[in-house]
């Protein structure tokens, strides 16, 4: 707690399409070269408000495959990253949440559960959390002002 701290409340006004945010894990997929090979791999991924993958990292760990990413976001100077979002192959725990956090990401999307813990501190800090994201919903946790949801089967928790 005394880390969460530190980090100010994202302010990110825009909004996403519901048919966008849905595409993301096919999306990911296609480009998951390694993960084709092996079936082994967890990645995250920097995404625009278009639904569209920008950056991608791999890694046999979710966490390494998320500090790849924002190492490469700050080498490229685009952090805070305010103008997408991360999605990650896995769960969304506690810790993933304070990396993308930390890093200005207003949206965070998992194909897998947040822990309770995740979900509190993402709306502390102001983000939103999607988890059990697939090809036609998801669930919402946190922060589903950024969600334009049109004809959407999502569910706002």
């Amino acid at each position: 707690d005394r880390i969460a701290r530190h980090i100010a409340p994202i302010d990110a006004a825009w909004q996403m399409e519901f048919s966008h945010l849905v595409a993301l894990p096919e999306r990911m997929t296609t480009v998951q070269e390694t993960f084709a090979d092996t079936g082994g791999l967890h990645a995250a991924a920097w995404f625009n408000l278009l639904g569209e993958v920008q950056l991608l990292y791999e890694d046999v760990g979710r966490h390494n495959a998320l500090d790849k990413l924002i190492g490469a976001l700050l080498l490229s100077g685009q952090l805070p990253a305010k103008r997408g979002g991360v999605v990650v192959s896995g769960r969304a725990s506690f810790e993933l949440v304070q990396k993308a956090a930390r890093a200005g990401v207003p949206l965070l999307a998992a194909v897998g559960a947040p822990s309770s813990l995740a979900v509190a501190s993402a709306e502390r800090f102001g983000m939103t959390l999607i988890g059990f994201l697939r090809q036609d919903r998801c669930n919402v946790y946190c922060g589903e002002q950024r969600i334009l949801f049109t004809g959407s089967t999502a569910t706002s928790l």
